[in-house]
């Protein structure tokens, strides 16, 4: 998943922006917490709801590219370029908090866990990216949709919550432009994973029934259903 899960350890006692509930930012469904080609003013913390980046080509397609929960950080992909890649939109009602981009390098020197953290969750978004394009191209479309639905369980786990029941703020259409596939073949495949007892998906509510077999089909590979 190309996001960045804020892990536990990281010092964030010791950032006060990330704390001062008069700083916070809230977004309705639908708002934007900044625009694709914005100059880099800084890194968000989800503090409760989601958010979804769509990035838009030079073929004027618009594609999710990233999807954030509570507990996420984003915007480390600005930082090269100093431009957000993508409009970060809340799919729920958000809460954010900001840490300015004058404050990264002055935090980096007094805090060096926080400096390290950074630059690890550098290299694991450069890993999920390569990831994400290994599944595109020799994944099979319930592959693909296995893959997700096993990634975003284990970041509800790793939360605290239930790793088998969790509402998802995606729809099947941000689903299915999220791995490469049709709204059509999302719906297809989620039906074929409910016959054959995987899971049961009703609306935005998920209840995965067979974890272990459906891990199995995430690793997958081939290039049946690849047209989805």
């Amino acid at each position: 998943m190309s996001c960045l899960c804020l892990p536990m350890g990281l010092p964030l006692e010791d950032i006060p922006e990330l704390h001062d509930t008069h700083t916070f930012t809230l977004l309705r469904k639908g708002e934007a917490l900044f625009r694709q080609g914005m100059p880099f003013t800084g890194l968000f913390l989800v503090r409760s709801g989601s958010l979804k980046q769509v990035s838009t080509t030079s073929t004027d397609e618009s594609l999710v590219t990233a999807y954030a929960m509570a507990g996420d950080l984003v915007g480390l992909d600005a930082i090269g370029q100093s431009l957000y890649p993508g409009t970060a939109m809340a799919l729920e009602t958000t809460t954010v908090s900001v840490l300015p981009q004058e404050r990264l390098s002055e935090l980096g020197a007094q805090l060096p866990a926080l400096r390290q953290q950074l630059c690890r969750n550098l290299s694991q978004e450069v890993h999920n990216e390569r990831l994400m394009l290994r599944l595109l191209l020799r994944r099979t479309a319930e592959a693909r949709l296995a893959y997700f639905l096993v990634a975003v369980s284990a970041r509800f786990q790793r939360r605290g919550y239930s790793a088998s029941r969790f509402r998802l703020a995606l729809s099947r259409s941000d689903i299915g432009s999220y791995l490469g596939l049709t709204v059509e073949t999302v719906s297809r495949t989620l039906a074929r994973f409910h016959k054959q007892g995987l899971l049961k998906a009703n609306g935005r509510d998920f209840h995965i029934l067979d974890l272990e077999t459906l891990s199995r089909v995430a690793g997958a590979s081939g290039r049946r259903g690849m047209g989805g």
